[in-house]
């Protein structure tokens, strides 16, 4: 990415924040209010991660009405903003992506959107050519594809090029449990091409923060309980080794996590809903593995063979 804010290592997710479909609630388990948020934010500043990932979708508006109304109360030259087009909810702002740019900008208390994504690709010939009306107009300074394989992101650069234009960023599901980015070439694409990529659920929303095992699953309810209480087990060994790994570097297992992102040349988003997850991310920023150590890592998230790619994902290879 080419902005000219300071870009810190690692984003700050809000898809937690705010209840509501897609939202907090229903995917996390969370109930998690202005009040409760507001001394994140502040200490993620105050840690110089700027970064902040939302999208209109993550409880149909709410979390960016949450995130807005602390951006209000901020240098707003300070914070860099993404936040993302759903084709789905597209019907909503009357098929026009411009109209759902301009919403989210009145929820965030924003003029201009620092990077815009295009979700999923529901249909990247219908949806990539209203990235270029936003780009010229200046509403959105950067723009980046969400969710897509090799092929549809070199067709998505290929309909901007045509005007100029290029992708500056991609963000897929990346963590240890699905590397399926890096085998299929994305990674390698973007590092060829300036592209950022950004790496969603790196601790498969929690999964991999050493926080939850067979003795301690997650609360009963949500989705992310339906889908990683039936596999802790098949996890133990790796956070066991991740765990090893941390005490070396004085680091959590959930800082292991995203010091490996850090490591492989990504930008980890990181859900934020406790002051702690920012100190983490803020810590592992810092740190770098060895090769020896990310090897160990993959073989045991390897050999724990579980699937994680989600009911609106694919497998990118």
């Amino acid at each position: 990415m080419n902005t000219n804010k300071k870009m810190p290592k690692i984003a700050m997710g809000a898809w937690s924040w705010g209840a509501g479909v897609a939202g907090g609630d229903q995917v996390f388990g969370n109930h998690l209010e202005e009040k409760d948020l507001q001394p994140i934010f502040a200490a993620a500043m105050e840690q110089g991660l700027n970064l902040w990932d939302t999208a209109t979708v993550y409880g149909m508006g709410a979390s960016e009405d949450i995130l807005g109304s602390f951006i209000r109360q901020s240098n707003k030259d300070d914070i860099i903003v993404s936040t993302k087009f759903t084709p789905q909810i597209a019907g909503m702002y009357e098929d026009s992506m411009e109209k759902m740019a301009d919403a989210s900008c009145q929820r965030l208390g924003i003029d201009v959107i620092d990077l815009y994504w295009i979700h999923n690709p529901a249909d990247v010939e219908r949806w990539t050519p209203e990235l270029i009306p936003l780009l010229k107009s200046g509403k959105v300074k950067e723009v980046g594809v969400s969710n897509h394989n090799l092929a549809e992101i070199k067709r998505a650069n290929e309909i901007l090029g045509e005007q100029g234009f290029k992708i500056s960023a991609v963000q897929n599901h990346f963590s240890l449990l699905n590397r399926s980015s890096e085998s299929a070439g994305i990674l390698e694409y973007c590092r060829e091409n300036d592209i950022t990529f950004f790496a969603y659920m790196v601790l498969e929303q929690g999964a991999l923060s050493g926080k939850y095992d067979t003795k301690h699953p997650f609360p009963e309810g949500s989705d992310r309980a339906k889908t990683y209480n039936p596999v802790l087990a098949q996890l133990e060994e790796l956070t066991a080794a991740m765990d090893e790994i941390g005490r070396k570097h004085d680091l959590s297992v959930a800082q292991v996590g995203t010091a490996w992102a850090v490591s492989k040349g990504v930008l980890p988003i990181i859900g934020v809903t406790k002051v702690r997850h920012v100190e983490d991310a803020a810590k592992a920023a810092g740190v770098t593995l060895s090769e020896a150590e990310i090897s160990h890592l993959e073989a045991l998230a390897d050999k724990a063979n579980v699937n994680t790619i989600r009911e609106w994902e694919k497998k990118m290879d």
